[in-house]
């Protein structure tokens, strides 16, 4: 039986995944993973990191986060506790949905995952304070790699819901993408 539904979303690769809730009067399980059933969704390299994050501040943002070859990265994000708003942006040089953005709402109550493939940046607002998120990369984090688009990028234009109450000093000084910016290649 499979444990997930999975849904496309107008950025190609990002996907949403709805966990399947099994009940008892026991209580509950849900699948977080399953390579075997996501493979088909787009996860197709080992899980090679798993993150764990706590954002206390109800408008917090943090992102938009990637990585450049040769340690470019899919990511699944789940949220364990509260809410956020978890967007993608769709870096890829040469994609119909270049520089778009998408968005979805995790909680635990939503049962929702979002997989992010490589090429496009992530980032999120809490919804709620005390946000706990886990994170599924397909590579390990690497330094000389990292990169970063400011969340408040007029060429992203992207709607956060609330008003921003806080950004880590790194995450407020990524820069705006140039004029020239042509993509990522993936």
């Amino acid at each position: 039986m499979p444990r997930f539904d999975v849904a496309a979303t107008p950025i190609e690769g990002v996907i949403v995944v709805e966990r399947k809730l099994l009940e008892d009067a026991r209580g509950s399980l849900s699948r977080l993973f399953c390579v075997d059933e996501l493979r088909e969704a787009g996860w197709r390299l080992p899980v090679a990191q798993v993150n764990h994050t706590l954002t206390r501040q109800r408008g917090t943002v943090r992102g938009m986060h990637y990585q450049h070859p040769p340690s470019m990265e899919d990511k699944y994000i789940t949220c364990l506790r509260g809410e956020v708003f978890d967007v993608a942006v769709d870096l890829r040089r040469g994609s119909p949905t270049f520089l778009e953005w998408h968005a979805v709402q995790l909680s635990p109550a939503n049962r929702r995952s979002l997989l992010v493939p490589h090429g496009c940046a992530h980032g999120f607002q809490t919804l709620t304070d005390d946000c706990e998120l886990v994170y599924l990369h397909s590579h390990p984090y690497a330094a000389a790699d990292e990169a970063a688009v400011n969340a408040l990028d007029p060429c992203l234009g992207i709607a956060w819901p609330l008003e921003i109450s806080d950004r880590s000093p790194r995450d407020a000084v990524h820069p705006f993408l140039p004029e020239d910016f042509a993509g990522v290649s993936v």
